[in-house]
């Protein structure tokens, strides 16, 4: 075994590369040597960085120049009733985050939730999106690219298909600006979030539409994805998992665990998640729903950049026969249970919590229910935060927790 310091020595020799280190020894030592790089460069102290409890190869697919690990504080939320359609029974929900009071908050929610006998959640669509942008030559060649593929959606699919044994393509939709056009592929990737899996396998396809049409490939994403930035088009469409969680919860339980009506909360909710939304032209009209979908990202493992799309929840309430009916609409989710940062050991861990580590039975089960999770969780999280708007609680309560 190497030493580290011999490694790093090497690195500020020129003898060696910083990103080739794991090429001469363990994952481990090639990470120390790095960590001794950076504390020279830099005067910090990385002890703490260095002390991570899983084997530094495990991290090898998920993370280049590795020199340790960024630990958060985890904790759960529940148990609560979920009545989903891939999850169902009492699940703890695991959130990891730097936020305080945010996991008080959020088990408020879910124990009033529970106690109005709990929620109820279902997936609605689901698909991975690509989208490549071809140039054409002018509208026309635009129009005769579109017939093109419509007519042989089906030559798409079978190349598409090819490069994977678990994507199916479930459609293709056409869009036109000008002389670009843009096609979207839509993915079944089962229990995989499946970007990379959507990725190569619409290029594959989209060889084909280089091959048999005069369109030529600009670039493999159009941003009409549309991935980890703002966009209608996924509020409109969905991308990953659209998931729907909602309760009914009895006035009395309202007034007594939440010290606020359902009218109240309805307004509120109406005041400000609906009208002071679309007032800032926010693409989410919601409470806080980022707060739970990047807390229960980081703790299974998801790709945390795609709260963005995550978060674009709209929250409703209405008062119906005196009782209090609450619902969070997530459009587009994107989760997997399978692949990416779900290897790691704790992540991994925060799946089991839930029950839904690895492939589901039938394929896609698991990260049906983890979405569906993640929905209740929102819900919760949503239920609390308007409910302390409704009983002018929340400065006193984040007062209260020293935060």
């Amino acid at each position: 075994m190497s030493d580290p310091a011999d490694l790093a020595a090497k690195v500020e020799s020129g003898e060696l590369r910083f990103h080739e280190l794991e090429e001469h020894a363990d994952a481990d030592t090639a990470a120390a040597a790095r960590r001794l790089l950076v504390e020279e460069q830099s005067g910090a102290d990385l002890d703490a960085v260095g002390d991570y409890g899983f084997p530094a190869e495990v991290a090898d697919s998920a993370i280049e120049n590795m020199i340790g690990a960024a630990q958060i504080p985890m904790g759960v939320v529940g148990p609560v009733s979920i009545d989903g359609a891939a999850v169902s029974g009492d699940t703890y929900l695991p959130l990891a985050t730097t936020e305080g009071a945010l996991l008080a908050s959020v088990n408020r929610g879910c124990s009033v939730i529970d106690g109005a006998g709990g929620a109820t959640a279902r997936v609605t669509k689901s698909g991975m999106t690509r989208a490549p942008v071809f140039r054409v030559a002018d509208v026309a060649e635009a129009e005769a690219l579109v017939s093109w593929v419509r007519d042989n959606e089906q030559v798409l699919k079978e190349a598409a298909e090819e490069t994977t044994s678990h994507g199916e393509l479930l459609d293709v939709t056409p869009y036109v600006v000008g002389d670009n056009v843009f096609l979207r592929f839509r993915y079944d990737t089962k229990d995989a979030m499946g970007m990379n899996m959507a990725t190569i396998a619409t290029r594959a396809a989209a060889d084909v539409v280089e091959e048999e049409t005069t369109a030529s490939l600009v670039a493999l994403s159009g941003n009409l994805c549309t991935d980890k930035k703002p966009a209608a088009i996924n509020a409109v469409e969905g991308r990953g998992r659209s998931v729907t969680a909602d309760v009914l919860i009895p006035r009395a339980v309202v007034e007594e665990k939440l010290h606020t009506t359902p009218e109240a909360i309805a307004e509120i909710n109406t005041r400000k998640n609906l009208v002071g939304s679309a007032k800032a032209g926010s693409l989410g009209f919601n409470a806080h729903v980022a707060n739970v979908v990047a807390a229960m990202f980081l703790a299974t493992g998801q790709d945390a950049a795609q709260v963005v799309e995550g978060s674009n929840a709209i929250t409703t309430a209405e008062v119906k026969e005196g009782d209090l009916y609450f619902s969070v609409s997530l459009a587009s989710l994107e989760v997997g249970t399978v692949g990416g940062g779900t290897k790691l050991p704790t992540q991994a861990e925060g799946l089991d919590v839930l029950g839904v580590r690895g492939s589901g039975d039938p394929a896609g089960a698991n990260a049906d229910a983890l979405a569906e999770a993640i929905a209740v969780g929102a819900l919760g999280g949503e239920l609390s935060l308007l409910a302390a708007l409704g009983s002018r609680h929340l400065s006193s309560a984040h007062e209260s927790l020293g935060r």
